[in-house]
């Protein structure tokens, strides 16, 4: 995955331009622990919605008992570039009480790739188990398991 991945950092006070048409992975300042009983939502903020400026291209949430600082999937869908910059306000979280607490909460146990995450992560979606090797003692024919 490297291979695609360039990692540039942007410096307080400069900004990084989004051209139309881009996509990158960025990070919040803020570091989050979602306590066991609640799902905390992903939103964009509906003035750089307005600008076509999306915060999640699909993983808006983040689970309970998860650590560790955001991932934004950001993305230009209009026709002008953007500014963006760092401490910006680019997004914000909504939470979703749940009736119990999850059996299973993100972490180490349950083989959760990207808990405690310091910065934005490139997918790792090569560790999960359909992609594994023959080697690996998983089935790597995709038929079904």
């Amino acid at each position: 995955m490297s291979e695609y991945v360039t990692e540039t950092t942007v410096p307080e006070g400069e900004e990084f331009i989004l051209h139309p048409g881009d996509f990158v992975l960025g990070t919040t300042a803020e570091r989050v622990a979602i306590p066991d009983d609640l799902v905390a939502h992903v939103e964009g903020r509906s003035s750089l919605g307005r600008l076509a400026i999306v915060v999640h291209a699909t993983a808006g949430l983040c689970d309970p008992g998860y650590e560790g600082q955001i991932t934004l999937e950001l993305s230009n869908l209009g026709t002008a570039p953007v500014a963006l910059s760092p401490g910006m306000r680019v997004s914000q979280l909504t939470f979703t009480e749940l009736k119990r607490p999850a059996d299973r909460p993100y972490g180490a146990e349950r083989g959760s790739k990207y808990q405690g995450q310091d910065g934005p992560q490139a997918s790792r979606i090569g560790d999960d188990p359909e992609f594994a090797t023959e080697g690996d003692g998983a089935a790597s024919s995709g038929g079904e398991r």
